[in-house]
């Protein structure tokens, strides 16, 4: 049985693409006059932003990623947690199973878009992108946090919705649990378990 639990944000836990999507929409267009269809910037999940922008050719990503979190406060509105994340969260903290979150997110990003939902009091470990210097698909995220949490790779299981989780889970030999309900291309990315449902995520506990 896994002793830790480690959850991605955007996509695994909250329900962020909406608001990603309509922000970044917005701030391409009034920065830059670009314009970008809603399914062409889904390849926006899962990695850092100033990585995404970087690879639309975007001038000072850093600086157009700034302006980016700020449109992004607008459209809080849109952002909500999954159905079932609390419950299964809950449920693994009566079960003594260390929680952690390894996530593409700045610490600041973090705070801005999750604290406010109240559940980040239940993990022990997080690993933001501000922490390591090379992020999702590289293993060095979860690398980190094996370290900072003293867990072994066998012992842990990395929950995700994105290739980018998939192949960071593999190359850091932890074992992979794909979040179909947050992703957007289910079929094609590899897993050692696929979860319909974040309560199904409860059976690899079960005696």
């Amino acid at each position: 049985m896994y002793k830790c639990v480690i959850l991605d944000v955007d996509g695994t836990m909250l329900n962020t693409e909406k608001a990603i999507i309509y922000s970044l929409q917005q701030m391409l267009k009034e920065e830059f006059n670009r314009v970008y269809s809603y399914a062409e910037l889904t390849r926006s999940f899962g990695i850092p932003g100033v990585t995404y922008l970087e690879t639309l050719g975007i001038e000072n990503a850093k600086a157009a990623n700034d302006i980016w979190n700020e449109m992004l406060k607008d459209y809080q509105s849109f952002m909500e947690i999954f159905p079932g994340i609390r419950e299964l969260l809950s449920k693994l903290k009566e079960k003594n199973i260390l929680l952690g979150i390894v996530t593409s997110k700045t610490r600041q990003e973090l705070k801005d878009d999750f604290f406010s939902f109240g559940l980040n009091d239940l993990f022990d470990y997080v690993v933001c992108a501000d922490d390591t210097t090379k992020h999702k698909p590289n293993p060095e995220p979860i690398l980190k946090f094996l370290e900072v949490s003293n867990v072994n790779a066998r012992d842990a299981i990395y929950i995700g919705d994105t290739i980018y989780d998939s192949q960071c889970a593999k190359e850091s030999k932890v074992a992979f649990g794909l979040a179909k309900w947050g992703a957007i291309d289910p079929e094609n990315i590899p897993s050692t378990f696929k979860f319909d449902e974040p309560r199904h995520i409860l059976n690899l506990f079960e005696k």
